[in-house]
């Protein structure tokens, strides 16, 4: 199965306060998307250089017929508007990250986040590969570039990039690779082969 390229050594982790490095030139809004509990807070939580801000909500009795917990029992917060994070990368860009709840119940928020967006990266646990096809469907309905990073949990079984790139329907250029949301520099690599696709098809 790919991995993102190990590119994190130009990175900056500030932990100065809230202000763009001097440096900064190219401001670039990323969406961090997937279904609920596929681990979008806790990678932006992993590379954001400002402290995050998040729009998390204790779940509750009441959301139980609506929240399918299956395969996240341990679940006990969710993300009801955004996520919002900030990571400059070398060459004066700095992302954005912009994460977007997973539930179906807050699809009217979803062009509103997206507005502006120059693409998305997917997260997609291969425990529940069907928990994808909707966030999947929203970002190609955006027309947004996206790359599919799919995030490592102990317990899933083993797959080729042809199984998970057929399942998931792919285009054949669309970056997969695979990331632990809980690294910091494996989050990274993930958001960077976003930003290499994103550059190529400019250049293309």
């Amino acid at each position: 199965m790919a991995s993102a390229p190990s590119s994190t050594s130009g990175l900056r982790r500030p932990d100065s306060g809230p202000h763009l490095p001097d440096d900064a030139r190219h401001l670039v809004k990323i969406l961090v998307a997937g279904p609920f509990g596929v681990g979008k807070t806790t990678l932006i939580d992993s590379v954001s250089e400002i402290k995050p801000l998040h729009t998390e909500e204790h779940l509750t009795e009441a959301s139980v017929a609506v929240d399918d917990l299956a395969g996240v029992r341990d679940k006990t917060t969710t993300t009801v508007a955004i996520d919002f994070g900030r990571i400059s990368l070398g060459g004066g860009v700095v992302l954005y990250l912009f994460g977007t709840p997973g539930q179906e119940r807050f699809r009217s928020l979803w062009a509103e986040i997206a507005y502006g967006a120059l693409g998305a990266l997917v997260l997609v646990d291969t425990r529940r590969l069907d928990d994808s096809f909707g966030v999947l469907g929203l970002v190609e309905e955006t027309g947004l570039p996206y790359a599919v990073a799919l995030n490592v949990f102990p317990d899933a079984r083993p797959y080729t990039d042809e199984q998970l790139r057929g399942a998931l329907d792919l285009e054949p250029g669309t970056p997969m690779v695979t990331c632990d949301a809980r690294d910091t520099n494996s989050s990274l690599d993930a958001l960077i082969t976003l930003v290499q696709h994103l550059i190529e098809r400019k250049d293309a």
